[in-house]
């Protein structure tokens, strides 16, 4: 059990970095910069990759409630808001200086919960969402590549972040499971980006950029880690790797 739960961690954290690294070689090195296409493309592909994994019964996905649906159309905003940002930032930051300010996201959670649910924070907790908040202020004074335009891309998107999970855990523990949840925000993502791409002027201005490897970049991304480190597969992992103990285990 050790073992395996060590394979499964490595598996995460290497398909973790692998899309941050492979995101980073489209929109810097192939130059492809148009977050609504970018982004309509991964999420239309993980929707898909969802959709053939429940037709298949890897993955459960019951039938829900207009009100539960309707209940979790402002996380599915933020979603957006989420990996749309997120592509204008990482597009201009380094991956080390983008992934600090990720995280600090987190001070955002704990304050929530400290300030507003009254909930007991361990002292490890507050001091590390300190270290966190001190680590992103000291960033832009030691960035030798500082872009002021990729740092407010960052900090909205490190908003979202917050209030996404914030919503996440102040949703019913039954509405809806968390592959069903991400099952919503890909399907609204990708009609909310289709949508946008056209205002916006990425979708005529696509045309003069390397699409084609592009898009097939933004495919393999999302099939190798882009999936994994939003909950598409890793629940479906996690059963496999960690099945609930049995009657008789438990007795």
């Amino acid at each position: 059990m050790c073992v395996r739960r060590c394979l499964v961690g490595l598996t995460f954290c290497t398909c973790y970095l692998a899309s941050y690294l492979t995101n980073k070689y489209v929109l810097s090195v192939l130059k492809f910069t148009y977050p609504t296409l970018f982004q309509g493309w991964q999420t239309l592909i993980g929707g898909l990759l969802l959709h053939v994994s429940w037709k298949l019964g890897w993955a459960e996905i019951n039938s829900t409630s207009r009100s539960d649906v309707s209940m979790w159309l402002p996380a599915s905003v933020l979603f957006v808001g989420i990996i749309y940002a997120g592509s204008r930032a990482l597009s201009k930051l380094a991956i080390p200086v983008f992934l600090t300010l990720h995280n600090v996201a987190e001070v955002i959670i704990c304050g929530h919960q400290k300030c507003f649910r009254k909930e007991k924070t361990s002292p490890e907790k507050i001091c590390s969402t300190l270290f966190l908040l001190a680590a992103a202020g000291c960033l832009p004074f030691n960035d030798p590549q500082f872009d002021p335009n990729g740092y407010f891309w960052a900090v909205i998107h490190l908003f979202c972040v917050g209030a996404y999970k914030i919503v996440q855990k102040s949703r019913k523990p039954n509405a809806l499971s968390d592959i069903e949840q991400q099952y919503l925000n890909y399907m609204f993502s990708v009609v909310l980006l289709a949508v946008a791409s056209h205002p916006t002027g990425f979708e005529v201005d696509a045309k003069d950029n390397n699409i084609i490897s592009a898009c097939g970049m933004a495919g393999n991304t999302h099939f190798i880690g882009h999936a994994p480190s939003t909950h598409v597969c890793w629940p479906f992992v996690g059963q496999k790797a960690f099945p609930e103990p049995s009657e008789s285990q438990l007795k």
